[in-house]
């Protein structure tokens, strides 16, 4: 690593500790050459999501816009925001480990409505309203009899399982 008071090209380590929740390591080093001690710190190099919109464009990938939905979604529903927020970061985690780094919009919401069915039947169609871009009282209908056939067909409203498991119909 090269020092940043003199430039020269080795240092040696003299304390490494995790750092930010441990999404970094900290290190002390000291320059080889003028012994001036300075920090770095090595993170995990993600390479960034780009989401293909229905229009054609490109963005890259926003945790904090999907939260934002995610909440609007959830208001008034007694889903913490705690609790959406690891949902965001489950289904970030997802999307980073797919080797395709070009996802669609509607897979983002294909996944966002599987983990909302899970918290809040509310929420659920409130999302998917949006989502699947509801046009009247029929769509509402449509999807609260697709929902309402799911969940009889299983034992538990709300499983606890994980975002791996499967998506929304939708």
């Amino acid at each position: 690593m090269q020092c940043i008071h003199c430039q020269y090209k080795e240092s040696r380590v003299l304390e490494s500790r995790p750092a930010e929740a441990g999404e970094s390591i900290r290190r002390r080093r000291e320059c080889l050459n003028c012994k001036h001690r300075f920090t770095t710190y090595e993170r995990i190099e993600f390479i960034p999501i780009i989401v293909l919109k229905k229009d054609g464009s490109k963005e890259l990938f926003d945790r904090s816009k999907l939260l934002r939905g995610m909440v609007r979604a959830c208001e008034k529903t007694g889903v913490f925001h705690s609790r959406l927020e690891r949902l965001v970061e489950e289904i970030e985690g997802y999307l980073q480990q797919k080797t395709e780094k070009e996802i669609t919009s509607k897979e983002i919401g294909k996944l966002v409505l599987a983990q909302l069915k899970k918290e809040s039947e509310v929420a659920y169609v409130r999302f998917a309203s949006v989502y699947g871009q509801f046009q009247g009282i029929k769509d509402f209908v449509e999807a609260l009899e697709q929902l309402q056939i799911e969940l009889e067909s299983s034992d538990c409203q709300y499983p606890a399982t994980s975002l791996l498991e499967g998506s929304s119909s939708f």
